[in-house]
């Protein structure tokens, strides 16, 4: 059963969980960032517009929590190419619409807007697109079971993605 949350609370606490990770993404610490994920959890980022599914199509990124975690191990590790520039990141996350809730578990499907700059190696490059979490209930908080992220110019010539955006 799905249901529309009027709930101002509920809706804060999901909105609170994207600007938390947002925020994570930002420092970066990929350490806390992975925390929100469930052991299942995906990342994934479709390499064409409208992309129906990460196993159909070349993506962008298509991570389960082990690829997580390589790549969070590779970019904290002193000896990696990631330390000998700075890697910084600003979002902007908007438009936050919570587009299906499961009422008996309380798991849902947001979607929300996004800017992102990310400087690295002395350039700064523009990100934006939507960002859609299937959230779902972990005790008394959620967690992030996927999340993917449609960049609005996914199938143009992209600059080196150093960190998740």
């Amino acid at each position: 059963m799905t249901a529309v949350i009027t709930s101002n609370e509920k809706i804060r606490e999901i909105e609170q969980l994207l600007y938390q990770e947002a925020a994570c993404l930002d420092r970066p610490d990929l350490d806390a960032w992975i925390n929100l994920y469930t052991e299942d959890g995906t990342y994934w980022m479709p390499a064409i517009p409208d992309q129906e599914d990460p196993h159909t199509h070349i993506s962008l990124f298509y991570d389960d929590r082990v690829l997580m975690e390589v790549r969070r191990r590779n970019f904290v590790h002193p000896a990696a190419a990631s330390k000998d520039y700075d890697v910084r990141a600003s979002h902007i996350i908007s438009n936050v619409q919570v587009r299906e809730l499961d009422e008996k578990s309380g798991d849902c499907t947001v979607t929300s807007n996004f800017h992102c700059f990310l400087y690295y190696r002395d350039k700064q490059t523009p990100y934006a697109g939507k960002y859609t979490h299937e959230l779902v209930r972990d005790g008394d908080r959620y967690k992030i079971r996927s999340k993917r992220v449609d960049i609005i110019n996914c199938d143009a010539t992209l600059n080196t993605i150093i960190i998740y955006i």
